[in-house]
């Protein structure tokens, strides 16, 4: 065991590493649940991924991938409805981990309500029944992780999805040498993940990205809010460079880090601006980190930083001394609203 995995470990009773480390074989059995579902192909004018948190950001990441090899509106709602205008020719995928979440369940029959076709993913619950109760296929999910850990499930049941209502694509032999890719990398995937979390560690990170590192760029945020319980930002170029980016010169900037995720599909420009964004801001931030993606297709790059921020947030949990499975106050949360 190499000293970074010993460090997660020591601060990881839930063994929520395990289930990190466990994305190459999600994706794999991800893409055999798809085919085992019998979800029947069709020609959609566009696909609405419905969900929250982790449930709804496999669509964010399987959109990115797809890049310009969409061939229909790809789009990810996180609400209790869908968009007024969403014409019946959409089909919609209704993701919930727990299958209980309210908003997907609304967003279940808004979709009927508009004539839209409908697909779920879940491990079973409440959107389980009514979807089973509605002849809608199901794509299920293994239970026993927390809803966080299932990225590769979302995500690879996202891409699937789209390429069968005809919305984009097939990216499935990308999905499978992602698998292997990341296999061959997890060594040096914890390594780096350590020395990026020693630089980040005792500030506020800002993590950046653009085209396809933008949605990673949110997958890294989110996993430091809930593994780590820690605040942190997530930002797009070039619209940072209108805005936020002044905000490194102010008072207090200090506090803050900055991560740059860049990718070699990316415009030069945009590369130009990273370049320049991280030069500016670097006076005034605690750090400083630019991060090159890694792998041959653009599928392979994507899940290799989403598995690199992963790790990293459990890093950081191993460093403030939390739990990184514990999201209490979501549970209380819910308690206060009324679970489903």
């Amino acid at each position: 065991m190499s000293g970074a995995e010993e460090t997660i470990r020591a601060a990881d009773p839930s063994n929520q590493l395990d289930d990190v480390l466990a994305l190459p074989d999600h994706l794999r059995d991800a893409l055999w649940r798809v085919e085992s579902a019998g979800i029947e192909p069709g020609e959609a004018t566009g696909l609405v991924v419905c969900g929250m948190g982790g449930s709804a950001v496999g669509g964010l990441l399987a959109a990115a991938a797809f890049g310009d090899r969409l061939t229909a509106p790809m789009l990810v709602v996180r609400d209790y409805e869908l968009a007024p205008w969403t014409p019946p020719t959409f089909a919609a995928l209704c993701s919930s981990y727990s299958g209980s979440t309210e908003e997907t369940l609304a967003c279940f029959d808004a979709a009927e309500a508009l004539g839209v076709r409908r697909v779920v993913a879940t491990t079973g619950g409440r959107l389980a029944e009514v979807a089973r109760a509605a002849e809608v296929p199901v794509v299920g999910i293994p239970s026993g992780m927390q809803p966080r850990a299932s990225v590769g499930y979302m995500f690879t049941i996202a891409a699937e999805v789209a390429t069968l209502v005809g919305a984009a694509d097939a990216i499935r032999t990308e999905i499978d040498s992602s698998a292997a890719h990341l296999e061959h990398r997890l060594g040096p995937l914890l390594e780096r993940s350590a020395s990026v979390a020693d630089e980040l560690d005792g500030s506020t990170p800002a993590v950046y990205g653009c085209d396809l590192t933008a949605p990673v760029a949110y997958r890294w945020k989110t996993q430091m809010n809930e593994q780590a319980k820690m605040m942190a930002l997530a930002g797009e170029l070039p619209e940072i460079d209108h805005n936020e980016i002044v905000g490194w010169s102010g008072a207090g900037s200090e506090a803050f880090s900055a991560v740059f995720l860049e990718d070699r599909d990316q415009h030069p420009r945009q590369r130009r601006r990273a370049e320049l964004t991280a030069e500016l801001i670097e006076p005034g931030a605690a750090s400083v980190i630019r991060i090159e993606t890694e792998g041959e297709t653009r599928t392979e790059r994507l899940l290799w930083a989403v598995l690199l921020g992963d790790l990293v947030s459990l890093q950081l949990a191993a460093r403030r001394g939390v739990d990184p499975a514990r999201v209490d106050v979501i549970e209380r949360l819910k308690d206060e609203l009324g679970r489903p």
